[in-house]
């Protein structure tokens, strides 16, 4: 699994021109699954993602965790984080996972994070929606986590 995560000062996602998640201070998540992830894939990801210490202390070090700051995340699916480009101009997503795993590993993503931020500090769009995201970037500060082996 991947995680594209960005430091913002709020985030939102619309589906059909209604909003479907809303966040303020935190991170936006885009959550990328890829074939062969599997649920510990999952619970390791959200871990990392709510241990991460990316926001400033009183000494202007990053030195705090979204839990530190009471902070929120909105997670959004994007298999496109698994996109293969060495060939060609258009890219092939044969690694992404296919979409049933993929949902339910991307649940199991949130349903975790939840579990360490609290469910209501955690917002999400919709799977397999056209989705609209609005990220207002803090820093700007974007940081990649994975499970992938090198």
């Amino acid at each position: 699994m991947k995680a594209l995560i960005q430091r913002v000062s709020r985030g939102s996602v619309t589906v059909d021109s209604e909003i479907v998640g809303r966040i303020g201070y935190g991170f936006v998540v885009l959550l990328g699954v890829r074939a062969g992830d599997t649920l510990e894939s999952a619970k390791q990801l959200a871990a990392k993602t709510a241990a991460l210490r990316v926001f400033c202390d009183d000494a202007r070090k990053m030195n705090l965790s979204l839990i530190d700051i009471d902070g929120q995340a909105l997670v959004i699916s994007q298999f496109t984080l698994y996109a293969d480009t060495r060939k060609g101009n258009r890219p092939s997503f044969v690694r992404a996972a296919e979409p049933a795993l993929a949902e339910k590993l991307y649940d199991e993503f949130v349903k975790r994070l939840g579990d360490s931020l609290g469910p209501e500090k955690v917002a999400t769009g919709k799977f397999r929606a056209m989705m609209e995201v609005e990220i207002v970037n803090d820093g700007p500060v974007t940081v990649e986590l994975t499970t992938d082996s090198k």
